[in-house]
């Protein structure tokens, strides 16, 4: 149950090699595992029953650490539709038939180990930063814990956790599959090529009225009219009801004292102590300090860890009046002098200061005035919303009901979806998201209810109707067709003519024949890497280059100029005994940890130990606990 390993994962694999389910169900206040008293069970495993209650508390739990981590309530019906269900169940299964693999073996965690493990859990320390247990007691009480039962899962989720950890960790993958992967990342290219320029095919011959009306067709939505809609719809804001409102100075005051604590805030600092059983040992400490050893290396020589003299982030008075006004005195990163404290001595280090606030209520008053008075003027606009509804129940139309209710109607006869009229000019629809998405969905001639909009305001629509897109005339967009349909041709002609190049150079087994065709010459690249880029090779051709087997002739666009690259594969290279490369063995580490190597095998291992043991369910038992059917 260390509080490093209490973290649910995602899969019931990991969940059995963390061990998270113990202390967070004792965090969660679910009852004593040692509770029993029932001979129903939800599954056999081994001829071992796990109990009914058992897998209801963790269930019980493990949703409530997915809520947790969703922000959110998840349901019974929400977890089954997520397997969430099914996962905590092969997450008790699993667990329970590996620790009968652990207590065959006679594996288990020391005094020492089961010790250290409880001291190191925050929940348990006292008012020192360090355990207490006084504290430990407390906590575990309000979970129905004893202290020995708690000591005993303790030691049962160490070991196995132990024990998983040590399969999960050790295993790399073989050595011949990292080195394919090694290889095929760090593998080099050369490559010769040459350019075609776009003039390589000559002139495109003028497209006839035949060609270019056939090409509007194909693109129609490139030369049609937008969809255009006739649109009513009324408005209202803030400003519109201002000056309905009114705060007064006790108004503002009572806000003002109601966030006090927002305004009010004192310096915070993150402090660590250590404790000495006398001054002078404290005086010591400190002489090493004044000496030049840090605080950190100073509690790393005690034996300390970083947990074990955290006090976390306080204020003044959390420290009292002995060890307070010290601490708040030093400057960031100091030590006090030793302070006599209830438990001993003590020196305290601040490694970071958090200053306070004091806003006065003159500072924040008028802020505080216009934050309320929006806040008053959006509630107002509720009224303004009913008045539309009443209204509008009552018969009126839309430009009446608006009138009514004192919003502003506006008339829009035709505007697409970019907000432009069928002039081309800018209309005053509003540019608001989620205006543009409601008016996206409404109907035809049906007026839609008040909505409250991001920018504030209040609106209702009214589509009166729809003009759909139609197709330009050929006078109108021949210009445009023209210059799309010749540079689609120049396009077309040029790949074609590379195909052609790059057959031919295949065939000849060199790109000299075909340089020598377009009176150029080739060039070479150099050393290339998956990941070059070049002025001439574009990211499409690097590609087409490391997929061509040795000798290959590919072609792809240029990277700029218009032209098409036309290239043969001139070598290839890896890195020289790639098993013996300073990065290699990092590499197998990382690919290892990537791919879930550890966790292959962890997952093994549970399946091994379950299979081994034999598992029956009792389905029935676990649907009135999930709400399955």
């Amino acid at each position: 149950m260390l509080q490093e390993l209490r973290k649910l994962s995602k899969s019931w694999v990991s969940s059995i090699f963390l061990g998270a389910l113990a202390l967070s169900f004792g965090v969660w206040g679910i009852a004593d595992i040692f509770r029993g008293g029932s001979d129903t069970s939800i599954a056999t495993v081994g001829g071992e029953a796990i109990p009914y209650e058992l897998f209801q508390r963790d269930y019980r739990n493990f949703l409530t650490s997915a809520s947790n981590r969703a922000g959110h309530p998840i349901t019974a019906d929400e977890a089954r539709s997520k397997g969430l269900d099914r996962q905590a169940l092969e997450t008790e299964i699993s667990r329970t038939a590996v620790d009968q693999i652990i207590s065959r073996y006679g594996l288990t965690a020391t005094d020492a180990q089961i010790s250290s493990a409880i001291r190191r859990i925050q929940a348990f320390k006292g008012p020192l930063g360090s355990f207490d247990h006084t504290t430990f007691l407390d906590v575990i009480g309000r979970s129905n814990y004893t202290e020995d039962s708690f000591i005993a899962v303790e030691r049962h989720d160490l070991a196995r956790s132990q024990l998983l950890t040590a399969i999960n960790g050790g295993p790399e993958v073989p050595t011949g599959y990292a080195l394919l992967f090694f290889n095929y990342i760090n593998g080099r290219r050369a490559v010769d090529y040459m350019v075609v320029p776009p003039d390589a095919i000559g002139a495109v011959p003028a497209p006839n009225d035949v060609e270019l009306e056939t090409y509007i067709k194909a693109h129609n939505s490139q030369f049609s009219t937008p969809e255009y809609r006739d649109v009513s719809y009324a408005v209202a804001g803030p400003d519109d009801v201002m000056n309905r409102v009114k705060v007064t100075e006790d108004q503002l005051k009572q806000q003002y004292e109601l966030r006090k604590d927002q305004y009010q805030i004192p310096e915070k600092r993150d402090v660590e102590q250590m404790t000495f059983k006398d001054e002078a040992s404290a005086k010591a400490a400190r002489a090493k300090i004044d000496a030049g050893t840090n605080f950190a290396d100073l509690a790393t020589m005690r034996g300390l860890t970083p947990s074990d003299i955290s006090l976390g982030t306080v204020v003044q008075d959390d420290l009292g009046k002995d060890r307070g006004p010290p601490t708040f005195a030093l400057p960031a990163n100091g030590v006090t002098q030793p302070v006599k404290f209830t438990f001993g001595w003590v020196l305290l280090h601040v490694s970071k200061v958090t200053p306070g606030v004091n806003q006065s209520f003159d500072s924040v008053k008028e802020a505080l005035r216009k934050e309320i008075v929006n806040q008053l003027a959006s509630a107002k606009l509720t009224d303004v919303s009913n008045a539309f509804d009443d209204a509008s129940a009552g018969g009126a139309n839309l430009a009446d009901a608006a009138a009514r209710a004192g919003m502003h109607f506006v008339h829009i006869a035709a505007v697409d979806k970019n907000g432009l009229g069928s002039d081309g000019s800018k209309t005053n629809l509003p540019t608001v998201a989620d205006f543009r998405a409601q008016l996206l969905k409404s109907d035809v001639g049906e007026e839609g209810d008040p909505f409250p909009a991001s920018d504030g305001n209040i609106y209702v629509i009214k589509v009166n109707g729809i003009t759909p897109p139609k197709l330009k005339s050929l006078a109108s967009v021949r210009t445009e067709a023209t210059a799309a349909w010749t540079a689609e041709q120049q396009h077309k002609r040029l790949a074609d003519k590379a195909q052609a190049l790059v057959a031919q150079a295949s065939a000849d087994g060199s790109l000299v024949k075909i340089a020598s065709l377009l009176h150029t010459s080739t060039q070479s690249s150099g050393s290339l890497s998956r990941s070059s880029t070049s002025g001439i090779l574009s990211d499409t051709m690097v590609q087409k280059i490391f997929q061509a087997p040795p000798g290959g002739v590919v072609a792809a666009p240029a990277a700029q100029g218009g032209g098409y690259v036309v290239a043969r594969v001139s070598g290839i290279s890896y890195p020289s005994d790639s098993t013996k490369n300073p990065y290699f063995q990092g590499f197998v580490q990382s690919l290892s940890q990537q791919i879930g190597w550890g966790n292959d095998l962890v997952e093994a291992f549970a399946n091994a130990a379950r299979d081994e043991a034999g598992v029956k369910i009792n389905q029935n038992q676990v649907n009135q606990i999930t709400g399955g059917s």
